[in-house]
């Protein structure tokens, strides 16, 4: 699989590039928790943070003139573990210059094309707006938040945990009925690609400039599993530091503080070229690639061996 993938990428003339995985900022996505270690060169006493992902990394280097890149490398996340979770797994993320997120599906299909043939047999690649499938399988509208269409369509589909989980937060909302409802019909024995996603949940994707209330977003899923997450890059540097202030403060009134990543605000200031990324779980993917029921068959060492 890592060498089909490399030798796709090298076809296209795509940089293979190296990142650090211990940095001095993290993401500020309160949906996720980050792995901290300490620094220690004395006098000096420094936190740093595992990535979960190398995109920040990976955007300075755009910001730098690198062009279109790739990398496989390892990402960290604390709090997960199970089926289709390890808290380290293998990510293959890659940037291209010049695409949109129209491009970047395309050139997605073809990747899962070229890595299933003569291995699985996958039907046509499938494409369904977030709103449209959000709506074939609860009947709820993802982009208008109606508290009490919500609440009704829980009990009715016997999801009462939801309403005392979700509350008034919309995102929450749309995560806990998305995997619940949605997640298990997508992509059965064919490549699934949702695009368009509320704005409320795309941190680091441009907003649609024909529909402000989605942004340029993709998610990938085969069988029901979901494998990988892309967007047409936000290159607007004030936009991305207001989206990452208020991020900052739903993280501390979790009491999950970290360190922004100001670096990235600064190449992006600098000036990031137009570009269209994606990142996918390898893990998974291989998973789905062998036949395999979970994670921890496809890891040589899974987190209880390691």
């Amino acid at each position: 699989m890592l060498q089909a993938i490399r030798q796709f990428f090298a076809e296209r003339a795509v940089l293979e590039v190296e990142t650090p995985l211990l940095c001095h900022g993290s993401g500020t996505d309160p949906q996720l928790n980050f792995f901290t270690t300490e620094f220690s060169f004395p006098p000096e006493q420094q936190t740093l943070f595992l990535q979960t992902s190398p995109e920040f990394a990976m955007k300075r280097l755009l910001a730098a003139g690198s062009g279109c890149i790739f990398q496989i490398c390892k990402a960290f996340r604390n709090a997960e573990n199970g089926r289709y979770h390890n808290p380290e797994f293998t990510l293959l993320e890659w940037y291209r210059v010049g695409f949109t997120l129209a491009d970047l599906m395309d050139e997605i299909t073809d990747l899962i094309t070229f890595l299933f043939k003569d291995r699985l047999t996958l039907q046509a690649a499938q494409y369904f707006t977030y709103q449209d499938i959000f709506a074939r399988h609860t009947g709820l509208d993802a982009l208008a938040f109606d508290y009490s269409a919500y609440c009704a369509y829980a009990e009715e589909a016997r999801l009462p945990d939801a309403i005392t989980l979700c509350g008034q937060d919309h995102v929450l909302w749309l995560d806990f009925l998305f995997s619940h409802q949605v997640q298990p019909h997508l992509g059965h024995n064919a490549l699934c690609l949702i695009y368009g996603y509320p704005a409320c949940q795309s941190s680091l994707a441009r907003i649609n400039q024909y529909n402000a209330s989605i942004t340029d977003r993709v998610e990938i899923f085969i069988n029901g599993v979901e494998l990988g997450n892309g967007y047409y890059e936000l290159t607007d540097a004030d936009e991305q530091e207001k989206r990452f202030t208020n991020e900052l403060k739903i993280r501390q009134q979790l009491n999950h503080a970290v360190a922004r990543d100001d670096r990235l605000i600064a190449a992006l200031k600098a000036g990031m070229p137009d570009c269209a990324g994606m990142a996918i779980g390898l893990d998974r993917l291989l998973m789905i690639l062998s036949g395999s029921p979970s994670i921890n068959d496809v890891l040589a060492f899974p987190i209880a061996d390691a």
